[in-house]
């Protein structure tokens, strides 16, 4: 079962919500907007660029365009009110973790480099996570760490 499956909440309430939440901890800058079937939300706190891509669920997948069980076909506006369903419910997931990494941080149980590190956007524009999850993969296949000074390697 997913999280907030059958929230009423609109996608567009809990934009808010985060923008809210986040304001209120502290954020000087917020942006939200989507491509396609990615959702990006942004904001800069404490100094730092943070940046969480949403992954919406796709329009033609088939559960949205049949009914669970026996599988008969929705209508558009049945397959598109699934789908809209589907979207509000990773749209409050996304709250709730922003939420839940906020609370830790007001808390004094974490910081926000800590919290958001994997989300920091960088100079070039990848996130911490984008940028060093290579390097994770390369050292567990190798068993090597990469150099830590790796312009000095030969």
């Amino acid at each position: 079962m997913a999280y907030a499956e059958k929230t009423s909440v609109s996608v567009s309430r809990t934009k808010a919500d985060i923008e809210d939440l986040v304001q209120k901890h502290g954020a000087d800058q917020f942006v939200s907007g989507y491509k396609g079937d990615i959702a990006v939300i942004g904001f800069s706190m404490e100094g730092r660029q943070i940046r969480f891509f949403l992954p919406l669920p796709d329009k033609n997948a088939s559960e949205y365009w049949h009914t669970p069980g026996r599988g008969q076909r929705r209508t558009e506006e049945g397959a598109y009110a699934a789908w809209e369903q589907a979207c509000r419910s990773r749209w409050r997931a996304l709250y709730l973790i922003v939420k839940a990494k906020l609370e830790a941080v007001e808390a004094g149980i974490s910081t926000v480099e800590r919290e958001f590190f994997y989300d920091i956007v960088l100079p070039d524009g990848r996130t911490a996570g984008e940028w060093m999850a290579p390097q994770i993969e390369e050292a567990y296949q190798t068993g090597q760490m990469p150099a830590m000074l790796p312009m000095f390697s030969n």
